[in-house]
This record gives structure tokens, sequence and C-alpha cells, in this order.
């Protein structure tokens, strides 16, 4: 068989993968804190006994930019943007802590804060609040809950959201859209400490930052690369039947 089928097919499979990431930018491009992961496309060097004279392409994530969304006001209480580099902390389904900007918090039947279904972590752990309180939230990421059938003038501090400041290459994105520190040496990932000097501006919610006419673009550039693929694996097919049909007729 053609080698040019080989080359042709990881070339088709890259630009899928590709194809992938860019359609997960384009699904969130509405999801409230999301950062766009980057992808790029390279040419590696076939190792290999001999003379190395063949290359395959290879579609790798960088990472994710981690510029930051247009902001909105929304005068919701539990809507939250944060302010430069600050992230707030969820408890991830193992139990363990994770980083988002995503900033529209709920709070469900049983008076827990979160986001997204992950808990929202406070200082002393994951926040629970009064049934049906009035909840309004600090600059400084201090909780305050007016309870049901009391005054304003009883309102009360009750808990503290966990804010953290990590710059871009302190994070990484896990499979669940989160992000957590850089594992260290042994491959342990510690929690980061929280940040007194973090903000947050209630009533306001950070975008995304995925710009939908790139990401469109990026789509149909990789759509083409997969097509121009398949055509190379069809001209190989052809090209070796016709070889096969000359060497029968000698």
């Amino acid at each position: 068989m053609d080698r040019v089928i080989y080359t042709a097919m990881n070339g088709a499979k890259q630009s899928f993968d590709q194809q992938a990431v860019v359609s997960n930018n384009l699904a969130n491009v509405s999801t409230s804190g999301f950062r766009a992961q980057l992808s790029a496309m390279q040419s590696v060097t076939v190792e290999g006994d001999g003379i190395h004279t063949r290359a395959l392409p290879l579609a790798s994530t960088m990472g994710s930019d981690f510029t930051m969304g247009p902001v909105q006001t929304t005068n919701r209480a539990l809507d939250f943007a944060f302010k430069g580099d600050a992230w707030i902390a969820v408890q991830t389904e193992d139990g363990s802590e994770a980083y988002t900007r995503r900033g529209d918090v709920q709070v469900d039947r049983n008076g827990m804060l979160n986001i997204n279904g992950r808990a929202v972590v406070g200082d002393t752990g994951p926040i629970m609040l009064p049934l049906d309180s009035q909840v309004s939230v600090g600059g400084n990421g201090a909780v305050s809950v007016i309870e049901a059938g009391q005054k304003p003038e009883s309102i009360a501090e009750v808990a503290q959201l966990k804010l953290v400041t990590a710059t871009p290459g302190q994070l990484v994105r896990g499979a669940d859209g989160l992000f957590r520190p850089q594992p260290d040496a042994n491959g342990n990932v510690q929690p980061l400490q929280a940040d007194e000097g973090a903000r947050v501006i209630s009533g306001a919610l950070e975008g995304s930052n995925v710009n939908p006419t790139e990401a469109m673009v990026a789509m149909i550039g990789n759509q083409r690369r997969y097509e121009m693929q398949m055509k190379v694996i069809t001209s190989a097919d052809e090209n070796e039947k016709a070889a096969n049909g000359l060497l029968s007729m000698r």
C-alpha cells in the first residue's frame, strides 16, 4: 500500500481532533467565564533507522487563552465577575478543589451555593445558607444574609468565598473544564492559598472570551483540510488500482 495513505490518514485524524477543540470553543461561546482552548498543528519527524525523510502532522492543545472576556451588568446579587487574575474555588466530584471564572452562582434547595452543580468553597468548606434568605456578596467575597422574616438591619456575615489569584502559567484545564494548579514532581496537586486581596464585582458576569467569528473560520479551515486529506487517500487508492491493472495486463 502506498505510504501516502498513512500520511493522509494521519493528517485527517489530526484535523478531526483539532475540529473537536474548535467545536468545544464554539459550543461555549455563551458560557460565563469560559476560557478558549488553543490548538496548533505541527510537523513531527518520524523516528526510525536510516535517514529521517518523513514527517507527520500532529495536532496539539497548547493550553488556554486567559484573555479576559467582556463584562456585562446583570444586577443579580449572585452574579460575579472577577477582577484581574482572581478565581473562585469550587468542589469537584471527588471532593478536591478546582477553580473557575464562571460567576453565575445558584442556591440549591438545601441552601448550598453552587456553580453549575459544584459546591462553592468558603473558608470552612462548601457554603450553606439559611433557606429563603436574602443574600449579598461584598467585593472581598464576604457572604451576608438577611434571614426570611428578618429586618434589613439584621444582616449578618455568614461565610467568605475562597478567592485565589493565579497567573495563566499556574493553572491547567482539566477534562471537566475546571482549572487546577500545575502538579509537582510527584504528580500531586496542591490547592492554592486564599488571597485576601482578590476582588469580585457583584451583579455582573464575565462572558466567554471565544470569538465566534474566528471559531467559525477555524472550523471551516479544519473541514477543508480534512476533505483534502480524504481526497489524497482516494487518489492514492485509484492510482494503486490503475497500477494493478497495468501489471495484470503484462
